[in-house]
């Protein structure tokens, strides 16, 4: 898979995040557990990233600065996930709110990840 396709496949599936997130927070269950989604490693994306990636790719400056993100993702989504198996909605609805940081670092490494995808 090209680079571009894999980073179109990235910003669709960490963009569906928010709405396995919004389920969790309103059902109090996820298919996932914490653990696993703070693994920036465990996705898709995260496992070319960190595996399969081109090793020239690793040489664009877009590299280093979407691997930090996509990692501060997952731990922004994994404490979301946290509060919401444990039935407290209040707070993990106020972690989704714009100016937290999973809404920062979903809009970041979405920017990021576009800007990247045309330049190659």
């Amino acid at each position: 898979m090209s680079i571009q396709q894999e980073i179109e496949k990235a910003i669709a599936a960490h963009g569906a995040w928010k709405q396995k997130l919004r389920s969790a927070i309103d059902l109090g269950t996820s298919e996932s557990t914490p653990d696993k989604v703070c693994k920036d490693n465990n996705c898709s994306f995260g496992k070319w990233l960190h595996e399969r990636i081109d090793p020239s790719a690793k040489d664009s400056p877009f590299y280093p600065t979407v691997l930090k993100l996509h990692a501060q993702f997952h731990v922004a989504a994994a404490d979301i996930l946290t509060l919401a198996l444990r039935g407290e909605k209040e707070k993990a609805n106020e972690l989704m709110g714009l100016t937290k940081d999973f809404a920062k670092y979903s809009g970041e490494l979405t920017r990021k990840m576009k800007e990247w995808h045309d330049t190659v």
